[in-house]
């Protein structure tokens, strides 16, 4: 993976983490009942998952780009086109809200982060996402296990430190989300419509 490559990774992967999402609306759920720090648990069982999923996902992405370059290509623009979709649903999409109101008070460690591993790991969208994702930054002339690490790593910091800032701040977050949630999702699909478009073309 080049510099220019893991850059617009990057900027992809912060675009992902501060999407509304299953991982993100529970860590701020969990940060409103028990607190940034113990909310550490669930991120950290999340970011397992997504882990988990990166590495099932590259790996079987690249055993078949190896087997015909072909592949790579049209995973590409299949990909591209369903993150295009992905964008168009999250703008049509209705605020994230979090109620609160039946939720228990105190959890265990490994009961919150057995949830945050459960929600990445078993979520069928994170699958497709990731498997769409991942083609348009894979170099099949280069290290599958080195830009395993180089993806994983960067998506999991910068989506810990997203989770952490939302659960550190859930008090102020779930009233932000209420008041500007329409346009702020509208936003984010904008961004998932032109990067599902434009990564494809990048290397076309």
């Amino acid at each position: 993976m080049t510099l220019n490559t893991w850059l617009l990774f990057f900027v992809t992967s912060v675009g992902i983490s501060l999407t509304p999402g299953p991982n993100g609306l529970l860590a701020l759920t969990h940060g409103a009942l028990h607190g940034g720090r113990r909310t550490l648990f669930t991120i950290a069982g999340g970011l397992i998952g997504f882990i988990l999923v990166i590495a099932l996902c590259m790996f079987g992405i690249g055993a078949l780009v190896q087997s015909s370059i072909t592949w790579l290509v049209v995973l590409k623009w299949v990909g591209g086109l369903y993150l295009a979709w992905l964008g168009g649903k999250l703008w049509l999409a209705p605020p994230v809200g979090v109620d609160l109101a039946d939720q228990a008070v105190t959890a265990r460690g490994h009961a919150l982060f057995r949830q945050g591993f459960l929600t990445a790991a078993t979520n069928p969208k994170c699958l497709l996402f990731f498997s769409a994702l991942l083609p348009q930054f894979i170099d099949p002339d280069r290290s599958l296990a080195v830009q395993f690490a180089v993806v994983a790593v960067t998506y999991t910091v910068t989506e810990f430190v997203t989770e952490y800032a939302i659960a550190s701040a859930a008090a102020q977050v779930r009233p932000w989300l209420a008041r500007v949630g329409r346009r702020f999702n509208q936003v984010c699909g904008g961004i998932f419509v032109a990067v599902g478009l434009a990564l494809p073309l990048r290397s076309a």
